[in-house]
C-alpha cells in the first residue's frame, strides 16, 4: 500500500513537471519565431518583434520555475465549507469523467430529496467514462450499532438508513447496462468510521464523525488530492477498499451463491436472499421451491458473510424458523423487510430457514434475539 501511494505521488509530480515544460516550451518557439521574424524585417515591426520575443522568453523562462511552486501553494490550500452541499456536489459530479469516491456511514444524496438527481448525476458521470467507488459501512457491524447510540439524540437509526441506501443502489445498478455496471463498484466495510469522504477527480470534501452531530451538518474541509490532507484520505480510502476480509460488494450483500444438495449430489444453484439476526444466517427458500417435508433430507453448501458465526465455505443444514423460537420468526421477517423493503422479494410468505453448519445440532437454539 506505502508502495502504491509513492508511486501515485511521483507519477503526480512527473505529470505536473511534464506540463510546465511543455507549456514553457511552447512559449519558447512563440519567442523564437519571434525573434526570427525581428531579425528579418526593418524598422517598427523589427523593434516590436523583438520586444515582444525578448518578453515571451522571459515568461516561459518564468512559468517554468514558478508554476510548479505556485501549484504546490494552490495545492496546500483548504477551503472550509459551514456544512456539506448536496446540489454543489450532485453538481460537479454530472460534470465529472475520471473518479468519483465516496467513503461514508450513509450518504444523505440516496434520501428522498436528492436520490432523483444524484442517481441521474451518476449516470452522467459514468456515461462520460467516470469511474465511481462507494464505501458505505455494514449494516450489520457492531460500528452502525455503536453509531446509533452516538446519534441518540438525533433519533437516527444508522442501519436502517443504510440498508436504505443499498436497496436504491442495488436497483440503480442493477439497472444499468454492462459496460456502465462494471464502473460503478460499491462495498460496504466493517470497521469504525473515522473520516467521510466525497471527492471528484482531483478534488474532494472530508469531513469527521463527531459525537451527537450528523458529519454532514459539520464544517467540511475541501483539499486537493494530491495534499497532504488528500494523501491521507486516498491511504484510507485504498485500506478499507483492498481489505478483503473487512469489505463486501454489493452484488454478495444482496444474495447469497448456494447449492442445493441431497446426499452427495448437487441439485439446484441460485442466489437467494439472506438477513442476519444477531450473527445466525436466515434464508428464504422461495428460489428452490422446497416442502417443509424435504428441509430435514437437505444440506446446502455456501460461504457465508464475515459477519456471520462460521463464516467462510462450508455445509449447511437447514432449520425451519418458528415463532417459538428464540429468535421468533415475525423478527427474522421484519429483517428481511428491513433489508429488502416492501417488494416482491420480501418473503412475507415464503419459506425462511436458519443455516447450522452440518455436524451441528440443529435442535440448538440461536442466540437470544437483542432487543427491539
Amino acid at each position: 500500500m506505502d508502495r502504491a501511494r509513492v508511486w501515485w505521488r511521483v507519477g503526480d509530480r512527473v505529470r505536473r513537471q511534464r506540463r510546465a515544460y511543455t507549456r514553457g516550451g511552447l512559449l519558447l518557439l512563440v519567442s523564437a519565431a519571434m525573434l526570427l521574424g525581428a531579425w528579418r524585417t526593418r524598422g517598427f515591426a523589427s523593434d516590436l518583434l523583438l520586444n515582444l520575443g525578448a518578453s515571451v522568453v522571459l515568461a516561459a523562462i518564468s512559468y517554468v520555475i514558478f508554476d510548479p511552486l505556485f501549484e504546490e501553494a494552490r495545492k496546500a490550500r483548504v477551503q472550509e465549507h459551514v456544512s456539506f452541499d448536496q446540489k454543489a456536489f450532485i453538481d460537479v459530479l454530472a460534470r465529472t469523467g475520471r473518479r468519483v469516491r465516496i467513503l461514508d456511514t450513509w450518504t444523505i444524496l440516496l434520501e428522498l430529496g436528492h436520490r432523483e438527481q444524484t442517481l441521474r448525476a451518476v449516470r452522467a458521470a459514468l456515461e462520460q467514462g467516470a469511474l465511481i467507488q462507494v464505501l458505505l459501512l455494514d449494516p450489520d457491524c457492531a460500528a452502525a450499532q455503536q453509531r446509533t447510540e452516538e446519534l441518540e439524540k438525533q433519533h437516527v437509526n444508522v442501519p436502517r438508513r443504510i440498508k436504505e441506501n443499498l436497496r436504491h443502489l442495488y436497483s440503480f445498478w442493477a439497472s444499468l447496462e454492462g459496460h456502465l455496471r462494471s464502473r460503478l463498484q460499491i462495498h460496504i466495510y466493517d470497521a469504525s468510521p473515522s473520516i467521510q469522504l466525497y471527492q471528484w477527480d482531483g478534488q474532494a470534501l472530508i469531513s469527521f464523525f463527531p459525537i451527537g452531530k450528523l458529519s454532514f451538518n459539520v464544517p467540511q474541509l475541501e483539499v486537493d488530492m494530491a495534499s497532504p490532507w488528500g494523501e491521507f484520505v486516498h491511504a484510507r480510502f485504498e485500506e478499507l477498499w483492498g481489505h478483503h476480509q473487512a469489505t463486501l460488494n454489493l452484488e454478495r450483500y444482496w444474495a447469497a451463491p448456494m447449492t442445493l444438495r441431497h446426499a452427495d449430489s448437487d441439485m439446484a444453484k441460485n442466489r437467494v436472499p439472506y438477513a442476519l439476526v444477531d450473527g445466525q444466517v436466515y434464508v428464504d427458500c422461495r428460489t428452490f421451491h422446497l416442502t417443509r417435508d424435504s428441509i430435514g433430507t437437505l444440506t446446502v453448501r455456501t460461504p457465508l458473510p464475515p459477519r456471520a458465526n462460521g463464516s467462510g465455505p462450508g455445509e449447511f443444514t437447514l432449520v425451519e424458523v418458528r415463532e417459538e423460537d428464540p429468535t421468533p420468526l415475525s423478527l427474522v421477517r421484519r429483517r428481511f423487510q428491513d433489508k429488502y423493503g416492501a417488494s416482491p422479494d420480501r418473503p412475507d410468505e415464503g419459506m425462511l430457514v436458519r443455516l447450522v453448519p452440518s455436524g451441528g445440532d440443529p435442535t440448538d437454539p440461536p442466540p437470544p434475539a437483542p432487543m427491539g
